[in-house]
């Protein structure tokens, strides 16, 4: 998962817990990201919703990177329970979610 820091997820899961307050700040963290870091955001959510198994990231991050056709912060503030699915998504691929968003606050 070299294309993303578990740090900057993190960040968006602690920024997307506070949605009421913090969409704008965290619109403009993930626009800033480059389309790699997108695209691994994705693939992480994607693997915590189940759509993909831990072993599958390069699958996951492929389609992420080929089916981009909205943008990316449209997409995750949209989806139903994003922060739920970035935190399992993180764990499945063997990272300790809380540790990093403690480390982040």
């Amino acid at each position: 998962m070299e294309q993303i820091s578990v740090r900057k997820v993190a960040a968006v899961i602690v920024m997307a817990r506070e949605l009421d307050r913090a969409e704008g700040e965290l619109r403009a963290f993930i626009d800033r990201m480059d389309e790699e870091e997108q695209a691994a955001l994705v693939a992480i959510m994607w693997i915590g919703r189940g759509a993909f198994e831990a072993e599958e990231w390069a699958e996951a991050y492929r389609t992420a990177m080929a089916e981009a056709s909205t943008p990316t912060a449209d997409y995750l503030i949209g989806t139903p329970h994003v922060v739920d699915n970035l935190e399992s998504g993180l764990e499945a691929l063997g990272y300790d979610a809380i540790d990093e968003e403690d480390a982040v606050m």
